[in-house]
């Protein structure tokens, strides 16, 4: 990009003015000085020719950097051509605005110095002279100026109880000085101010910094017409107990409601902003959006926004990276993981589109994002017959047991719904337990016990324990997981297991049922389960057994209800084998 490209509205300026533009990158100001009058005179005059508010950004050397025709806010740097700073620095940039009215930076100019992370913002309220220049044009002084600049207490932010949502106070992040003359604010010691400045963010840096491990995280949640206020904030309760899961640190949760989504960003530009604005006010690092994102959104919301943006599924995966254990989870996981990252490979860095280099990575006009494209796809077919062998050992040893005659029986439920903690209190097992979502991955078969229906005679039966499902399930992971799944549908029977003391127990149950019906084969026949019964209140209890009357409540932690289950499991094996 050449140096004197200008920004901004540049309809209708004529070559000379654009020449006069171009002049401001040969501009130099002392490096300890915000600006000085002859500068900021010129801005001004250029300013009142164009009619426009112009905008010169420039270095802690005093070079200009960027020329704009616009306010702050449109002549902005975008967030991925800003030098990279921590929370605790400035961007090393600041800009001197000019504005064609009388009265301070508004919020649009505050936000942009903020999202840009700027050092100092100087606004310079112009008045016309009367007179014209030679060639005409009226030339303009500066009346009076502002400055501002980010204060330490930027992680601030107000919530508007009314309407439900975060919306940042720029009061709590930005300075305004009250209005200045063009000399107090040249007199300014440019160097002092940025040190200063920075010495505070590097103190409530270290105050309020966390893990290294963890990132920080925002949340961003679009409640759309086919949600209800209720499902829209069950959705982003989970995805905030997802982050958690992950290791994250959700420090925000922003939200929107739209008619439809937005097809290039999910949300409208104005949120994209205060998404930018939260992130960068906060010092966060990530931002999680509730629903799935196509390649290009995630690439757009990457750019506007400035910090790293993944979705629901990426926070699953991840999740799922970090628990698999056995070699067939780990191996599940991967291909999970490399399905969903190869259509998401385009826009990854310049480095991407670099042409490969080493023996098997030049092909004719081939680029490194092609050769990585290439590696995956590679990857995947292996992984894919890796799968396909597992599935064919886990045949094997379902096959072994049919022969047995020993029947089976597969636990399933939303995830985080007690599974383990009933296996191992019908059987004695020691599977991992936690108040964790997705604690478990890899599949556990146990030997259990029960009495036979009819002649009451111990009689052997072998419980799995599966992975947990939950709401709109990723396409990749079904895909990957196939073997796993299998042990749902390869049993005799099934018994589903319910939160009852989640608020949102009805719809565990629907997204578990629309997960069942779409699996390959038909599962066998389902006991409903109603667990945690030791922390709901009656009329909970009522509807349930209201709505479910053939169900068994228990609470697996408290053992309680275990006999009756025993019994009913029993029965419900009976008449899976004889209509089998």
């Amino acid at each position: 990009m050449p140096i004197e490209t200008i920004f901004g509205n540049l309809q209708g300026l004529k070559s000379s003015q654009l020449k006069q533009l171009q002049r401001l990158y040969h501009q130099r100001i002392s490096s300890d000085r915000i600006t000085t009058p002859e500068f900021a005179q010129r801005l001004a005059a250029i300013s009142t020719e164009l009619n426009q508010p112009v905008c010169a950004y420039l270095n802690r050397r005093g070079q200009v950097i960027r020329v704009g025709v616009g306010t702050p806010r449109q002549t902005q740097i975008p967030p991925l051509e800003l030098p990279r700073y921590g929370a605790e620095r400035l961007s090393g940039i600041r800009c001197i605005a000019t504005h064609l009215k009388p009265e301070a930076p508004n919020e649009a100019a505050l936000t942009a110095m903020a999202l840009q992370r700027l050092d100092a913002l100087v606004v310079l309220n112009i008045t016309g002279t009367g007179f014209t220049r030679r060639g005409g044009g009226a030339t303009g002084y500066v009346k009076e100026a502002y400055l501002a600049h980010l204060v330490a207490n930027s992680k601030q932010l107000v919530l508007t109880q009314s309407l439900g949502i975060i919306t940042p106070d720029s009061a709590l992040y930005a300075h305004v000085s009250p209005p200045l003359s063009l000399e107090a604010i040249a007199d300014q010691d440019f160097l002092d101010l940025v040190e200063s400045l920075e010495e505070e963010f590097q103190r409530e840096y270290i105050a309020q910094e966390v893990d290294a491990d963890h990132d920080r995280v925002v949340i961003v949640g679009v409640q759309t017409n086919d949600m209800t206020p209720q499902q829209f904030q069950d959705t982003i309760a989970e995805l905030a107990r997802l982050v958690d899961t992950a290791g994250g640190d959700v420090l925000q949760t922003l939200q929107q409601k739209r008619s439809r989504i937005h097809p290039q960003t999910v949300i409208g530009e104005g949120k994209v902003q205060e998404v930018a604005l939260t992130a960068q006010t906060l010092g966060a690092n990530l931002v999680v959006f509730d629903r799935d994102l196509s390649p290009a959104q995630a690439r757009n919301l990457e750019a506007q926004i400035g910090v790293r943006v993944v979705d629901r599924t990426e926070v699953i995966l991840d999740i799922f990276a970090q628990r698999a254990q056995s070699g067939a989870g780990k191996l599940q996981v991967e291909l999970a993981q490399l399905e969903y990252m190869l259509p998401r490979l385009t826009g990854r860095g310049r480095a991407m589109s670099r042409l490969g280099g080493g023996i098997g990575t030049r092909g004719p006009g081939e680029t490194k994002l092609e050769t990585e494209r290439r590696a995956i796809q590679r990857r995947i077919s292996r992984l894919q017959q890796e799968v396909n062998q597992l599935q064919a050992h886990r045949c094997r040893l379902r096959q072994r047991r049919q022969h047995r005659e020993v029947p089976s029986v597969a636990l399933v439920g939303y995830t985080n719904a007690g599974k383990s903690t009933l296996l191992n209190a019908l059987t004695n097992a020691e599977v991992y337990t936690a108040d964790q979502l997705f604690a478990t991955l890899d599949p556990t078969t146990r030997r259990l016990i029960i009495p036979h229906a009819d002649t009451n005679e111990p009689q052997e039966t072998l419980i799995t324990d599966t992975v947990g499902f939950i709401h709109e399930l990723p396409a990749s992971l079904m895909d990957a997981f196939r073997a796993t799944l299998e042990e749902v549908t390869e049993a005799d029977a099934l018994l589903h297991l319910v939160d009852l003391s989640h608020p949102a127990w009805l719809s565990h149950i629907r997204a578990v049922r629309d997960i069942l019906a779409q699996m390959p084969i038909t599962p066998g026949p389902a006991l409903v389960v109603f667990n945690k019964i030791d922390q709901v209140d009656s009329e909970t209890l009522a509807l349930a057994r209201e709505e479910f009357p053939l169900a068994v409540f228990i609470s697996a932690s408290q053992r309680l209800g275990l006999e009756t289950l025993r019994m009913r499991l029993s029965e419900l094996i009976e008449y899976a084998v004889d209509c089998g």
